[in-house]
């Protein structure tokens, strides 16, 4: 009668706790249907109702306090040997994916390069990553293997595109680099800048680059970046020599191949730096670390002054602190609010 009674315990309980499971996910499923960016979040809350059902069979079954403290003594060895583990197995992913998800660089719409692949993140989850490669296809990364190797992530506030193109020696830099920036800008760039990349046996390298603010017609851009700098050399008369060729020719020997010398003072190319399109959130960064050291010694300075306010030499040292104090703290206030402010839009980029 007793083993009878504890079977019916049982079954009641599994039941409950079954039927509970069961509807709660159904009703979890219908809500996240029409909210797909929320997945990630729905197969998190599916893995905790996992692991708080299996914690209220053990808290909730009619077994003894020995017995139950036994499986809540694996329970916890099996959860630690999980996540001691996890970097070879498959809840590698699972925290690679909650990683990704703190670090928060990574999302839905960024072109990524990590590796040999390079696409748009088309779909991200607790256990994968799925981007959209230029050829349509839509390829699968395990989320671990976008932690243990390099993300370069495109910046959504815009995205420098080069191309790189090889010339002679008989063509005139100046001419080149003005045809370069004529390309650039015809495909609407913006801040372009030309930088002389080697100085071959046969040949100079050539890369023209420019800021391309709608990273979403990145394909496009480059295609006619490309299109139109061959189209501006070639009407120009310029021989494209990339990849290196050798051309022979019938030549006096006293001819020498060197362009025409350009009768005009050398004057940097650029107004900006090219550094500071480049490195622009760099700089930033560096601005807020400035700021951060100069509030750390008004701190300081604020510390000294109620070194001093706690034991005055005299009444004329207490008003001199009591000044200096009030001075320095509104000098802190408007220096915390430039930091946020800049923190702010860093972020934001």
């Amino acid at each position: 009668m007793q083993t009878l009674f504890l079977i019916l315990q049982i079954a009641i309980i599994g039941t409950l706790l079954g039927a509970g499971f069961y509807f709660a996910n159904k009703r979890l499923g219908s809500y996240f249907a029409s909210r797909p960016h929320l997945k990630f979040r729905y197969q998190l809350m599916q893995i905790g109702g996992i692991l708080l059902a299996v914690l209220l069979v053990i808290l909730f079954m009619p077994f003894g306090d020995t017995l139950r403290g036994q499986l809540l003594g694996l329970y916890g060895l099996i959860i630690s040997a999980t996540i001691a583990l996890s970097s070879t197995t498959l809840v590698g992913n699972i925290m690679a994916g909650l990683m990704l998800k703190a670090i928060g660089n990574c999302r839905p719409g960024n072109y990524i390069t990590v590796g040999d692949y390079f696409g748009r993140i088309s779909e991200m989850d607790l256990m994968h990553t799925e981007i959209q490669t230029e050829e349509r296809d839509l390829t699968t990364l395990p989320n671990l293997y976008l932690v243990t190797h390099p993300v370069r992530v495109m910046r959504q506030s815009g995205t420098l595109l080069s191309v790189d193109v090889s010339l002679g020696y008989d063509v005139s830099r100046h001419r080149v680099e003005k045809l370069l920036i004529q390309a650039a800008l015809d495909v609407g760039l913006e801040s372009p800048y030309v930088q002389i990349r080697q100085l071959g046996d046969f040949s100079v390298s050539y890369q023209v680059s420019g800021l391309l603010t709608e990273v979403k017609n990145l394909i496009g851009k480059r295609r006619d970046l490309r299109a139109r700098t061959m189209d501006l050399l070639h009407n120009a008369g310029v021989e494209i020599v990339s990849p290196n060729f050798m051309n022979t020719r019938a030549v006096d020997k006293n001819q020498t191949f060197i362009a025409e010398a350009e009768q005009q003072p050398y004057a940097p190319a650029y107004a900006q730096s090219p550094d500071s399109l480049i490195f622009d959130k760099a700089e930033k960064a560096a601005s807020v670390s400035n700021l951060r050291e100069k509030l750390a010694e008004i701190e300081a300075r604020i510390r000294d002054c109620d070194t001093v306010l706690a034991d005055p030499a005299s009444a004329q040292a207490q008003a001199a602190a009591t000044a200096e104090k009030e001075q320095q703290q509104r000098r802190a206030k408007r220096l915390s609010a430039l930091i946020t402010s800049k923190e702010a839009k860093i972020s934001e980029e």
